[in-house]
């Protein structure tokens, strides 16, 4: 890859990443530590890792589960876990300083902005062998035809249901099919006095992220945000409202104040992710997931949250040799299922996939939704993807806040887009 980008490109990037990070990732915020300085060397000695899971501290299973690796590579680890938007900016600085970590586990839609920034080395150079990853998750760490990390683990949106609304409304859930279906289902329940569904569209990350599946899942594509298609999946969210199947909360809810209002009891459907299923056991009411149908039927590609992990250019390049052992160790078929399971994600690998849901059958759908999912900068759209995001979710909250139709919505949000990404 070369030496690092100058100050004004990676702080530029460091911008841009900022506005991606957060909207898949179920970890908790917490105070990014001192950066940690990587003993020179390449044999022995103390090797960096960051990453962003500052709620798993020294005692928890991922924190031994480096050490392990790190004992089993003949170093010693020194990891720090920060904020998700911390990290992508210490990094940024790190590398421009020459003092990047030596490994690095990062949210899978800055894989790219890191890429063109000169901070990460690819796979290829580094002989990670990706051969078992499922090519539709390692695609969201790959940039003009170069892949830059493993995906240690996936997360997704679907949608819960609440069993006893649906009851109520005399909705059997095996016929929620597609969008028609679907909506016919919301129909019932708002007849029978309770409430429809409710998601995030806010004009963030977290609202293009939350609307994905159903642009995805109407035949749309990123590149051209003014399709046929993708008037189609704003005009469902559009329509929900008027009819009253969805609140005009939804305008301002972030994915968790959405769950909070699924977790009242009142509402039939919620879109959320993989990370609420603790919540979801607490709530107090019998609930079912099902993955977000696509506009004909099937599953709709939902974007994939969760990391990579990568290994990010140094001066002394003798360190490679040590780095790759440390994140060959950690994607390893053998410790996979214990990173996911303690990171509470689906497993990269169709192997691993199916010994969690062994353990945990309720896992089965999210396995489900995670093969179907999709990168947000994958079809190598990589750092063009926020230029065409942020307009998009414009117009999803023009449409809803009935300022502009639909098709006019989108019609602006793709001039914008093509303007920003020439």
């Amino acid at each position: 890859m070369g030496t690092a980008a100058p100050r004004r490109h990676v702080t530029v990037l460091a911008l841009t990443a900022a506005g991606l990070l957060a909207a898949g990732c179920g970890s908790s915020p917490g105070d990014g530590a001192p950066a940690a300085t990587a003993s020179q060397g390449g044999g022995g000695g103390t090797y960096t890792i960051w990453d962003p899971y500052p709620q798993h501290d020294k005692s928890s299973d991922w924190a031994k589960l480096l050490d392990t690796c790190g004992a089993q590579a003949g170093v010693k680890i020194d990891r720090t876990g920060f904020d998700t938007t911390d990290l992508t900016n210490k990094t940024l600085l790190a590398a421009q300083q020459g003092n990047a970590p030596d490994v690095l586990i990062v949210d899978n839609p800055v894989v790219s902005t890191m890429a063109e920034a000169g901070v990460l080395t690819t796979t290829e150079e580094n002989k990670l062998d990706t051969s078992a990853i499922a090519p539709n998750l390692l695609a969201a760490g790959q940039s003009g035809g170069k892949t830059y990390g493993i995906p240690i683990g996936a997360n997704t949106l679907a949608l819960y249901y609440n069993k006893a609304v649906l009851d109520k409304a005399k909705v059997d859930i095996a016929s929620v099919k597609d969008w028609a279906s679907l909506t016919e289902a919301l129909a019932k329940v708002k007849a029978a006095g309770k409430k429809g569904i409710t998601f995030s569209a806010i004009g963030t990350e977290e609202g293009s992220f939350q609307f994905l599946p159903w642009f995805w899942g109407s035949g749309a594509q990123l590149t051209k945000l003014d399709s046929p298609e993708a008037v189609s999946a704003v005009a469902l969210w559009t329509d929900w409202l008027k009819k009253g199947y969805a609140p005009n909360s939804v305008i301002n809810n972030t994915q968790t104040t959405s769950w909070q209002e699924f977790a009242s009891g009142d509402f039939a459907f919620a879109e959320n992710g993989t990370w609420q299923l603790g919540n979801a056991k607490d709530a107090g009411f019998e609930y079912g997931i099902i993955p977000v149908p696509a506009k004909d039927g099937g599953t709709a590609p939902a974007p994939t949250g969760g990391e990579f992990v990568s290994i990010p250019v140094q001066k002394d390049t003798a360190r490679y040799a040590t780095s790759q052992k440390l994140v060959s160790c950690l994607a390893s078929t053998d410790n996979s299922l214990a990173t996911t399971t303690a990171l509470s994600y689906i497993a990269p690998t169709e192997q691993v996939q199916a010994k969690q849901v062994e353990q945990n059958p309720d896992l089965k759908v999210w396995v489900e939704a995670v093969k179907a999912a999709k990168g947000r900068t994958s079809d190598d759209l990589g750092t063009k993807y926020p230029k065409i995001s942020e307009p998009m979710w414009g117009a999803v909250q023009a449409a809803l806040s009935g300022s502009k139709d639909p098709r006019q919505a989108m019609t602006d949000a793709q001039a914008a887009a093509a303007s920003a990404t020439q």
